[in-house]
């Protein structure tokens, strides 16, 4: 099964037989939907173009981010205007196949920039602090990794190598 913006489905059509048993969400309802478990052969704009598809019967969509970094690969956010649609996304597309593979649906933990310009409560200066504050959090535990790795005990092949390195060097020495 290979999904095409046509053949979007309807709320009505992915109700009962295709979605998965619902569920029970770890964050609060919020206009925000996460969709991860998706596939990392299609190219990023084409996933845009097919989760706007797949999600458009749902209700107004705000926005779509979909990222191919190491990290986020495989995973969405669909942000939707308001949270009986976004709600109503993740009752009925949960495990709904998707390029082969069954979404998995929750909402965002945290409220999307797009919602937070529209609502009058985005902070440019809010997020450049939290982007800051996460790169430095990052950089220190690539410090960490790069000490740890530096004070870890050499593995008897390495020491065995160093010493027969050493010993041609101190017979030239001597």
């Amino acid at each position: 099964f290979f999904f095409s913006p046509s053949s979007a489905p309807s709320p009505q059509r992915c109700a009962a037989p295709m979605a998965a048993p619902a569920a029970t969400s770890a964050n609060a309802p919020k206009e925000t939907v996460y969709v991860n478990n998706l596939s990392e052969k299609v190219n990023q704009e084409e996933m845009k173009k097919s989760l706007y598809a797949v999600f458009a019967p749902f209700g107004p969509i705000i926005d779509i981010v979909h990222f191919k970094s190491n990290k986020m690969r495989g995973q969405a956010f669909v942000v939707f205007r308001d949270v009986p649609a976004a709600s109503s996304a993740v009752r009925q597309m949960q495990g709904f196949p998707f390029y082969d593979k069954p979404m998995k649906l929750d909402y965002a933990k945290a409220k999307s920039d797009a919602t937070a310009k529209l609502d009058g409560s985005y902070l440019a200066k809010v997020r450049e602090e939290r982007t800051a504050k996460r790169r430095a959090e990052r950089e220190e535990r690539k410090a960490g990794a790069k000490k740890e790795k530096a004070a870890a005990p050499k593995a008897p092949r390495e020491e065995a190598a160093d010493a027969e390195m050493a010993a041609p060097a101190a017979a030239a020495a001597g």
